[in-house]
């Protein structure tokens, strides 16, 4: 079987391989276990690769390398509309000699793909919305186009599209899903935590304006004022470092606040097991891994309800809900924290769900894709 990715995913080509954004890849790598050759249609960079990309495992890749674009200003929307006949034709070509079309969305290549697609309804495809599917979130336009073009039974054929949470009026196209991150072989006894003594947060992501890593430091902070033994490991990199790295030495926090930058999967998985607490203000999430990850970690999630969080949080029964109110996030936090046989239930209900969704379930409803 010929498989074709469009995706906006930057990539970087060294010693033979392709790599990009490792949590991406590694469940690509999944699905390329089961096929014979693979094209994949993408933005190609000549940097560095970074701490957190690896490369795909497959021995048969034909990479078509396109440019990168956007429209987010005037310089930006002339460049993409020059480039936009040759992006069309790429994606409509590679389509056309393939067996398998997989599109990731949401991102501008995907919405180029969910248009092209339409043109080939007799073939098999598959789409994975890894943003948000709910219908009443506020999203950009070119989101919404492309949950109305994959939902569309008219202008889209023979389509599984892989959506996060159960959401009101879909129609056949549409498939709830879930990721993971650990096999059934990675499950492990959870370590024991003391909720009485030395409390310890961690913050996973990216620094950016959408995920809202300021508010889980002042959350910290919160705590920290009131009394309490707590500390703040936060994991990632991105635009706001410099922002926050002010912000500790003006607030002198630095004593219980560190920033690690991007750090492997290992070292993150370390932090999940010695972490009390994972916080994750998002703005918005499809199924995010960290928080499953955190709880299959025993370790509790604080994040705000968006998506389909509040299900993979049983509506509060296994973490806590933030209101992005920070003296009431704080005092919900204290009361959580403070009561060590709620801590014990939570983490260990978090647990045995997050335990369901291993790689081994999801390679095995993958396989029914194709």
């Amino acid at each position: 079987m010929k498989f074709l990715i469009v995706t906006h995913v930057e990539h970087v080509y060294k010693d033979g391989k392709y790599y990009g954004y490792a949590p991406y890849v590694r469940e690509m790598n999944i699905w390329l276990k089961h096929v014979d050759e693979v094209l994949i249609v993408a933005p190609l960079s000549k940097r560095a690769i970074t701490a957190i990309e690896i490369p795909y495992e497959h021995s048969h890749i034909d990479f078509k390398a396109v440019p990168a674009f956007s429209l987010t200003s005037g310089k930006e929307i002339i460049k993409t509309l020059f480039n936009l006949p040759m992006l069309l034709w790429t994606i409509f070509r590679y389509m056309r000699k393939t067996d398998h079309i997989h599109l990731r969305c949401p991102g501008n290549m995907g919405l180029l793909g969910c248009i092209v697609q339409i043109c080939f309804p007799k073939k098999t495809k598959t789409a994975k919305y890894a943003g948000n599917w709910d219908p009443n979130s506020n999203q950009p336009a070119s989101y919404r186009l492309q949950k109305k073009i994959l939902k569309s039974t008219l202008l889209t054929k023979n389509m599984n599209t892989l959506v996060y949470g159960d959401w009101p009026n879909s129609t056949k196209n549409i498939k709830s899903f879930f990721t993971a991150t650990y096999y059934e072989k990675d499950k492990q006894p959870l370590k024991a935590k003391l909720y009485t003594n030395h409390i310890k947060f961690l913050f996973v992501g990216t620094l950016s304006v959408g995920k809202q890593p300021k508010y889980v430091i002042q959350l910290v902070q919160g705590l920290k004022k009131k009394g309490y033994d707590v500390s703040l490991d936060v994991f990632g990199d991105g635009v706001l470092r410099n922002e926050l790295e002010t912000f500790i030495a003006a607030e002198q926090i630095a004593s219980y606040i560190t920033l690690h930058g991007n750090k492997t999967k290992t070292e993150i998985e370390n932090a999940y097991k010695e972490s009390h607490f994972m916080v994750l203000p998002s703005k918005s999430e499809g199924w995010p891994k960290v928080v499953a990850e955190a709880m299959f970690w025993g370790c509790i999630p604080v994040v705000t309800p968006i998506s389909c969080v509040p299900y993979m949080l049983a509506e509060g029964q296994r973490g806590v809900l933030l209101s992005m109110q920070l003296e009431q996030d704080v005092e919900a936090v204290k009361n959580v924290m403070i009561n060590t046989d709620k801590c014990t239930a939570i983490r260990k209900e978090g647990s045995e769900w997050s335990r369901t969704y291993t790689l081994d379930y999801f390679e095995a409803e993958i396989v029914k894709l194709l």
